[in-house]
């Protein structure tokens, strides 16, 4: 079965549409119009093997939230949708990844109990128009939509493209992981025997 979404969301702030391949090859066609934006999520799509086709107009000339956060939005959707009742997947991902100078931590839980938590540096340098902030949405909607439990932590870094490279690559390996079919699961990965 291929798991597999296509999603599409419009409000008066964004136009978004998504199509998403959990077993794929790293394919990908992303827009965004904000290019560091786009750079991070072809680094999901690459390193976490995903097929990913996104285009998103927003009002961007007003603030790149709104973009940034739907965005999330709908790949939170997308992967619910994707992933169907969840029977047969390791649950489950970790992933360390250093990027130069910096190391970031992502764990990831599929339990369809959304819970949130990112930490990074105090002193963390504002990429250019592209805020530290407003990555935290994205992923807390990428989260909520989901039903995904997701801690984020980035230890140290000294340039913060570096350091917000190595959470992205970290995030798309954990979620590889998480989404990965276990042949030993035959149902769902839970005691209770639901998620």
């Amino acid at each position: 079965m291929k798991r597999f979404a296509e999603v599409e969301r419009t409000t008066k702030e964004t136009k978004i549409k998504a199509e998403l391949t959990i077993d794929g090859s790293g394919v990908h066609d992303i827009s965004t119009g904000i290019p560091f934006f786009d750079h991070m999520l072809t680094l999901v799509a690459v390193h976490g093997f995903f097929d990913l086709h996104l285009k998103a107009i927003g009002d961007i000339d007003v603030d790149y939230h709104h973009t940034v956060e739907d965005v999330g939005l709908v790949l939170g959707d997308a992967l619910t949708i994707a992933l169907g009742d969840r029977k047969g997947i390791k649950r489950y991902g970790h992933a360390v990844t250093p990027m130069d100078d910096a190391i970031s931590t992502v764990t990831i839980d599929l339990s369809n109990r959304p819970y949130f938590v990112y930490t990074i540096p105090e002193i963390f340098i504002r990429q250019t128009e592209v805020y530290s902030s407003l990555f935290k949405e994205f992923f807390r909607a990428f989260s909520n939509k989901s039903g995904m439990n997701l801690h984020i932590s980035a230890s140290y870094g000294e340039n913060d493209h570096h350091l917000i490279e190595s959470i992205f690559k970290s995030f798309a390996r954990s979620l590889d992981q998480a989404t990965s079919v276990d042949e030993r699961v035959k149902h769902v990965h839970s005691s209770k025997g639901l998620l």
